[in-house]
């Protein structure tokens, strides 16, 4: 099968689609043919090296999380799947860019009749996120919440979320993503300087809570706004979140199938929607980790093997 590698730690330069051996599955475990897998910024993050002390990778190194597909054959003792079945899910063995993968039954769901397989292929690091993100900060009724990156992979999901929730949200994005936001119910904001005084006027002087999927000082901006430091969220910056005291609530905090079924049937019925800025063949890795990393992408970005 043909599946994305890495030798060394390094640029895009390093990606590789490879001839590999397919994999067996083993008790417990069934062979998925994958149909769409969803790509991260955490991935480049850990191909270049960046993220060593916390996710080190061995070479050759796969990678991939997000996956969705039909299933192949099962292993021994699988429970709740067959083959022929399509499903959407999710591997902790960076092995999801490619043609095939092996997966735990128990990170696997159906996947929901109307669900596209880009959205399903898209839905497990992103949405878990979004969901660990927002349940991190709890938000409510009478509530204003602002959110970092807010068209971006992850934060177009928490924004809907929050207001799932009944909170006023405040976006942070680009103008060419406020109309997006604003037919979801969100208050867009200009990023970038004056951005803190931009969010006073729109929040009326006061923020309860900061959902930060981007990293780069909204820690501290978020304390500069007077949220206390145990409703703000961040899911890239460690440090200042350390320094602060915030929550660094992500994926793994939500890593089940339950939550990745819930989110599933919450975008089959349209109640959340997963955008897709685009995808791309599995040969055109590289194409598409280039344009996920000018982190300008309005959605997810997605690999279709």
């Amino acid at each position: 099968m043909k599946a994305v590698r890495f030798h060394e730690y390094g640029g895009i330069d390093v990606l590789r689609v490879e001839e590999v051996e397919r994999p067996v599955p083993g008790p417990g475990e069934v062979l998925v043919e994958v149909r769409a897998a969803g790509i991260q910024p955490g991935e480049a993050m850990i191909r270049e090296g960046a993220r060593h002390g916390r996710w080190p990778a061995s070479f050759p190194s796969g990678q991939g999380s997000d996956l969705a597909g039909v299933v192949v054959e099962a292993g021994p003792q699988v429970r709740g799947f067959a083959v022929g079945d399509e499903v959407l899910g999710f591997t902790h063995g960076r092995a999801s860019h490619a043609e095939f993968v092996v997966v735990e039954d128990v990170k696997l769901v159906s996947r929901p009749k109307g669900l596209s397989w880009e959205v399903a292929g898209s839905l497990y690091v992103a949405g878990t996120t979004a969901y660990a993100s927002v349940f991190a900060v709890d938000p409510g009724p009478g509530d204003t919440v602002v959110v970092s990156a807010a068209a971006g992979g992850v934060g177009s999901l928490a924004v809907q979320l929050a207001r799932r929730r009944g909170a006023t949200v405040i976006g942070l994005a680009s103008e060419r993503n406020h109309a997006w936001l604003k037919e979801r119910g969100v208050v867009p904001v200009h990023y970038g300087e004056g951005a803190a005084e931009r969010i006073r006027r729109a929040s009326g002087g006061t923020v309860d809570a900061f959902v930060d999927t981007f990293g780069d000082g909204y820690v501290d901006l978020a304390v500069e706004l007077g949220v206390r430091p145990e409703r703000i969220n961040t899911i890239r910056d460690w440090e200042a979140a350390a320094r602060v005291g915030a929550h660094t609530y992500g994926e793994g905090a939500a890593a089940c199938a339950v939550v990745v079924g819930e989110l599933a049937r919450l975008a089959a019925r349209g109640e959340l929607e997963v955008p897709i800025a685009r995808t791309y063949p599995l040969e055109r890795v590289r194409d598409a980790f280039r344009e996920l990393e000018l982190r300008r992408a309005h959605g997810k970005i997605v690999l279709r093997p």
